[in-house]
């Protein structure tokens, strides 16, 4: 029962954007060592050192930001659709910030995952785009992160506007499983996954081991965005509280006294 309540008190905690912003301070600069370490290692190793592919050639290479761009789209989507549900469920201000952060990294990481499939897909299958299963619900899901943007913009009232992006992303939430089966469901031109958590992997492990890393990577640097801008949008909602106020005062001192003593 005391671990029950713990756990409940805990979680609560968590959803206070206070608390967020001063506890979260010190995950910034690791996690942009991680993600940035990690990208630069993984990129080196696989578009410099990872073997040619005997039937792509090095056309392949585009993989190492294509998959990983795409697997982060999809989970992003499902952390903007959970923020949704525990915002309109528990009613926390963090869960609705996290919600509207979310959506302008999605749809960033979601057309680089367009971009990078046409163009490998020009060598491949001879055209940048063909209404393919896999591809046609992955352009939706750009555009059901456009539309919780766009609903953001078209309600005065931030509540109404909150409301209208939750149940979008929750909605929308359904075209996630169509994207992983898509490749399975229909006669797909797209290849099956290339990474498969039931059984082994078809892709050798000279290619597999740097893809694996880039794909931390750029989990370690979407984590390290909506950081960022998780951070920022709790300053500019909570800017006339006294603690945000207390902030701002304290780095005005500071950068005052900086002057100070240089000059």
């Amino acid at each position: 029962m005391e671990i029950k309540k713990a756990l409940w008190s805990w979680f609560h905690k968590m959803g206070s954007p206070r608390w967020f912003y001063s506890s979260s301070e010190k995950w910034v600069p690791w996690l942009a060592f991680v993600a940035i370490g990690t990208l630069i290692v993984g990129a080196v190793w696989g578009l410099a050192f990872a073997p040619v592919d005997f039937k792509q050639g090095n056309s392949y290479r585009i993989i190492f930001v294509h998959v990983p761009t795409s697997a982060v789209a999809m989970a992003g989507y499902m952390i903007m659709a959970t923020a949704a549900a525990i915002s309109l469920i528990w009613k926390m201000k963090l869960a609705q910030v996290v919600m509207k952060c979310c959506a302008p990294i999605g749809a960033g990481m979601t057309l680089i995952s367009l971009i990078s499939g046409s163009l490998w897909g020009k060598p491949t299958w001879g055209t940048y785009w063909i209404w393919d299963a896999r591809l046609t619900s992955m352009l939706i899901l750009f555009f059901l992160y456009l539309g919780v943007l766009a609903l953001y913009e078209a309600f005065e009232d931030s509540e109404s506007a909150f409301k209208a992006g939750a149940v979008l992303s929750l909605v929308g939430s359904v075209n996630i499983p169509i994207i992983y089966w898509s490749v399975e469901w229909w006669n797909s031109l797209h290849q099956p996954a290339t990474i498969k958590f039931t059984e082994e992997s078809t892709m050798h492990s000279d290619m597999l081991q740097p893809l694996l890393l880039m794909i931390a990577g750029f989990y370690c640097f979407y984590a390290l965005l909506l950081l960022v801008y998780t951070r920022s949008e709790i300053l500019f909602r909570e800017r006339n509280t006294q603690w945000v106020k207390a902030i701002v005062a304290k780095k005005c001192n500071d950068n005052f006294t900086d002057k100070s003593l240089q000059s």
